[in-house]
């Protein structure tokens, strides 16, 4: 008699994950370097949902929209919060089917749309995301920033980005901090790049 009984097979889950830092604490290159790692995990599609990208993009279209947030990106204005949410709602609701890796770059700067993100995953099923924050001080990141010399890096634009930063987006890292739904990995972002991604790793996956 042969066995009806099918073998169970092993369900694979995806995993959440948004990054926050301040200007020049190197998140960008830690993102990439953690989808690389996920990929190796979990084999699972990775989604990586970019604020930056999501707007630049929406600036090339051709629309009363696309025209005022092209005129925003030009002087280097904020965002409001309703352009944001939306572009990334939108964003969830085309591409995202419940099976792939979500990665955050550059989302809930703000603690009204922290709030918002946290609803849409946990309407999406998430009830474990992580939240990785790249803690590196004031002084390290203009630091960072300077030594980039790049034209937009004036003492000026870089106090304005850091002052934002500690007026803004201290608020979202307080509440994800006590916010039941999510597990909060504060890594050393003043370490060389090699280390900064094995601590990241390690409290992410335990390895």
């Amino acid at each position: 008699m042969k066995n009806t009984f099918k073998k169970e097979e092993k369900t694979i889950s995806p995993t959440a994950c948004l990054f926050i830092g301040r200007s020049g604490c190197g998140k960008g290159t830690q993102v990439e370097l953690f989808i690389k790692k996920i990929q190796e995990v979990n084999s699972l599609k990775t989604l990586r949902i970019e604020t930056g990208s999501l707007l630049r993009d929406l600036a090339t279209k051709t629309s009363f929209t696309a025209e005022k947030t092209k005129q925003l990106l030009d002087k280097g204005a904020l965002m409001p919060e309703s352009l944001v949410i939306g572009l990334w709602s939108s964003y969830l609701i085309e591409n995202y089917s419940g099976k792939e890796n979500l990665v955050f770059d550059g989302l809930a700067r703000r603690l009204p749309e922290a709030l918002i993100l946290d609803a849409a995953l946990q309407f999406y099923g998430i009830s474990k995301y992580k939240v990785v924050y790249i803690n590196v001080s004031r002084k390290w990141g203009t630091e960072r920033l300077l030594a980039r010399k790049r034209k937009d890096d004036t003492e000026e634009d870089i106090k304005n980005r850091m002052d934002w930063f500690d007026t803004n987006v201290s608020a979202s890292i307080e509440y994800f901090k006590k916010n039941k739904n999510c597990d909060f990995i504060d890594v050393n972002g003043e370490q060389t790049i090699e280390e900064v991604h094995a601590e990241l790793v390690k409290k992410v996956f335990g390895k």
